[in-house]
Parts: structure tokens; C-alpha cells; sequence
């Protein structure tokens, strides 16, 4: 479902991204663990083809996202750690604008709709301004944004944040549910352990650009011998304080 060769992604003097190759197939869900600045962002930025490579290739459903990004883009759903919408739309205008970007008929544009604000305990407020909503309400109005093409690849970037633990627990168990009903791969990043510990098929501990370990979370613990915890604390030593929240942006 996704390949990366060779992906590399510089800014002036940093790295961010240094040559990866990965194999994604498809209907599991992989997780990228690691500190803030350790460019989970930055690669996930690039696969959705909101950012070009320094080097390399990305392929999603054997297309390349950056020769045909439009063809691309209609198997791929992409949610960021913020959430960005036109708030003097209602939930119901947003909706039916993304579905008619994706070229989904009207007619269909409402059923989903429907379908996926119930999911996300929204359709209450399908008529309000999104200036009104939460920050937690807001991230679940992208999430039933983002499930209206039924992408065939989902990347999330922290998914979690913003969310209540009803919520939160909500949102891994629909996870969990597309990929073993339809197939839906899923490329995840957060910094929390127990997420990745719960709904991830295969983690990739990503330190400074690089991928420094890979298994499910039984296998890391096996391979190091110890728990995930002190296997990511040793790995990733000292990227805390080479990195803060506020050139986050640039470098995950």
C-alpha cells in the first residue's frame, strides 16, 4: 500500500528526514513513536504530498504521490495534530464541500454525512457554525471529513490530542474496525506509548530522522529485552533537549 525509497527531506542545514525505505501493506496499522522533533511529521507531510522530498519516492497504491499527487491524493486521507477548517461554515456545509472536492454526488455527500457525524457524535450539531465547536469537536469533524472518500490510506498526526478519553477510546476502536472490515491501512504518529501499544499491528521508533527500531510491541520488548518504555527512552537519549515544541513545526 505505501513505499518510501530512499526519503530524505532537508532544511537549510538540518536533516529532518534522512533516506528511509519502508514497506506498508495494506489493512494494518503502523505507528510512528517518537519525541517531538524526531520527524514523524515531516514524513508523514510528504506521503499525504503537502511536502516535497529532498530525495526519494513515495508510492501509495503503486501511484507516485509526487508525479500524479491528484490521483494520489483520492486514496489518501490525511488528518494534522491541528485542526484547520472554515468556521463560518456549518458541519454540514464543510462536509458536503470536502465530499464535492472528492467529486462524491451530492445525494451520496448527505448519506455520509449522516453516517460518519453519528459516528462521531456530531449530528446534533450538523447545523452549527464550527466557530462554536470545541477543539475536541473540531478534530472529530476532520476525522468524519476525512472518512467520506473512504481512503484506502489514512495518516494521522497524533490522533489523539484534543480528544476525552470517551473519545480517544472511540476513535481506536472505528480504527481498528476499517482496517478489519475494509482493508483501511493507517500510518499513526504519537508520542505516547500506550496508544502505540493498543492499536498498532507495527511501530517504528523514529529518532532524529531515522527509524532505529521496528516490530509490534511484543517483538521490540523481545528483541531489547526490556519494556517499550525503556526501550524508547535508550534509543531516542538526549533528542528532548536537542528539540522544543516551538520549531516542532519544521523538523517532525
Amino acid at each position: 500500500m505505501l513505499k518510501l525509497n530512499a526519503l530524505s527531506k532537508s532544511y537549510e542545514n538540518h536533516c529532518a528526514v534522512k533516506s528511509l525505505d519502508l514497506e506498508i501493506p495494506s489493512g494494518e496499522i503502523w505507528g510512528f513513536l517518537g519525541v517531538n522533533g524526531a520527524g514523524k511529521s515531516t514524513t508523514m507531510k510528504i506521503i499525504a504530498g503537502l511536502l516535497r522530498p529532498s530525495h526519494g519516492q513515495v508510492k501509495v497504491n503503486g501511484i507516485d504521490v509526487h508525479i500524479d499527487p491528484i490521483k494520489a491524493k483520492r486514496v489518501i486521507g490525511y488528518v494534522p495534530d491541528r485542526p484547520y477548517l472554515y468556521e463560518r461554515l456549518s458541519a454540514a456545509e464543510y462536509l458536503y464541500f470536502v465530499g464535492r472536492l472528492y467529486d462524491i454526488p451530492a445525494d451520496e455527500i448527505k448519506e455520509r454525512s449522516e453516517r460518519w457525524l453519528t459516528e462521531f457524535e456530531l449530528n446534533d450539531k450538523r447545523g452549527h457554525l464550527i466557530e462554536s465547536f470545541s477543539h475536541g469537536m473540531k478534530q472529530r469533524l476532520v476525522m468524519a471529513s476525512v472518512f467520506l472518500h473512504e481512503p484506502k490510506l489514512l495518516i494521522v498526526d497524533e490522533p489523539m490530542v484534543g480528544l476525552d478519553p470517551r473519545g480517544a477510546r472511540r476513535l481506536k476502536a472505528l480504527l481498528k474496525r476499517e482496517r478489519d472490515e475494509r482493508g483501511l491501512t493507517v500510518l499513526l504518529s504519537t508520542h505516547t506509548l500506550g496508544d502505540a501499544e493498543e492499536i498498532c499491528d507495527h511501530i517504528l521508533l523514529i529518532h532524529d530522522g531515522e527509524i532505529l527500531a521496528q516490530g509490534s510491541a511484543d517483538e521490540l520488548r523481545a528483541e531489547e529485552g526490556e519494556r517499550l518504555e525503556e526501550v524508547f527512552i535508550r534509543l531516542t537519549e538526549g533528542d528532548e533537549g536537542s528539540n522544543d515544541d516551538s520549531n516542532d513545526d519544521q523538523t517532525r
